[in-house]
């Protein structure tokens, strides 16, 4: 039986990434193809600093951490992995932690995935010029706001253990992304309430909703008509800009859909008249990771669920 390494793995992720990219692959392709440019035209010295993963991932939030080379055979996988959970894993046999969230690099490389959240918000008719700049602000706020962190910590711990270290972030947002966003589509749905009826109907989000953190409004009401629904708070990394609101309404926009608001940005919605759905993050993180992992067992990966994944199969 052929066991795949955990680069085999990395590289499934970015291509269904790729796939499920609300920009659509096209786009995708021409931006690492602008990458390779811009290194083409980097002298000698620079080349030498320059990161290669840029020419084949679009996503460098995601990456493998520590590798001893082994296939992958029994994996955890999670949401939010501890240093106490790297030897749980070892207790358990796994070989191998796939985590959502970024660890490392992929932490310190965060803000290099937000770029798409500019060509998303193009999509829904916000004018490209305004939702670069915009944008750039909050790319600054991001790239300071990780700055500090202690990015190794987890990575050492599984070093030390022996443990293969990855994390799959913004390939398992655009999953989810793209699935709510066909979902929500194929219904087509008049009222608010509506859209959080079909996620309700999801199975992460019942179980999220069992344990207490329940689909919800952050603004508007269930008997506000949705207008166009907008899907540029799900994916791109993190939190976007706190001052695209009212653009987006200005576009037509009537209602957006999310996986977290902090408590500014909710005002900035509310102000621009706008619905906001906020799907429960943890349930959201969970439903693209599954999408994910259902590919990986499928290829003889044991997956054991940690660290709050609500693991559902559609196998």
């Amino acid at each position: 039986m052929y066991f795949m390494l955990q680069n085999d793995i990395l590289k499934l992720a970015i291509e269904m990434g790729v796939d499920s990219d609300l920009r659509g692959r096209e786009a995708v392709l021409k931006y690492l193809a602008r990458q390779k440019d811009k290194y083409e035209c980097l002298p000698e010295k620079k080349k030498k600093e320059f990161d290669l993963v840029r020419l084949e991932s679009p996503y460098l939030d995601s990456g493998v951490w520590n590798d001893n080379g082994r296939p992958v055979k029994k994996a955890m996988a999670g949401i939010d992995v501890s240093p106490g959970e790297i030897l749980l894993a070892k207790q358990l046999g796994a070989d191998t932690i796939i985590n959502h969230h970024p660890l490392g690099k992929g932490l310190a490389m965060i803000e290099q995935a937000m770029d798409l959240q500019a060509d998303v918000l193009a999509m829904y008719g916000v004018p490209i010029n305004i939702a670069e700049s915009l944008l750039k602000v909050r790319i600054s706020e991001v790239a300071r706001g990780v700055h500090a962190s202690n990015h190794y910590k987890i990575v050492d711990a599984a070093r030390l253990s022996e443990i293969n270290l990855m994390n799959i972030h913004t390939p398992a947002d655009n999953l989810v992304a793209s699935f709510l966003k066909n979902k929500v589509e194929e219904k087509n749905p008049e009222y608010v309430g509506e859209i959080t009826d079909i996620f309700n109907d999801i199975e992460e989000y019942k179980e999220s909703g069992k344990r207490g953190i329940c689909v919800r409004l952050f603004t508007g009401s269930e008997d506000n008509r949705a207008g166009k629904i907008a899907f540029t708070e799900i994916t791109g990394g993190t939190e976007g800009s706190k001052d695209i609101y009212q653009r987006l309404s200005t576009a037509g926009v009537g209602t957006i859909i999310a996986m977290h608001l902090s408590e500014e940005h909710r005002r900035n919605a509310e102000e621009a008249h706008l619905n906001v759905v906020v799907a429960p993050h943890i349930a959201s993180d969970s439903l693209g990771m599954n999408l994910f992992l259902d590919e990986i067992e499928k290829k003889g990966i044991e997956i054991i669920p940690f660290g709050g994944l609500i693991r559902v199969k559609r196998l």
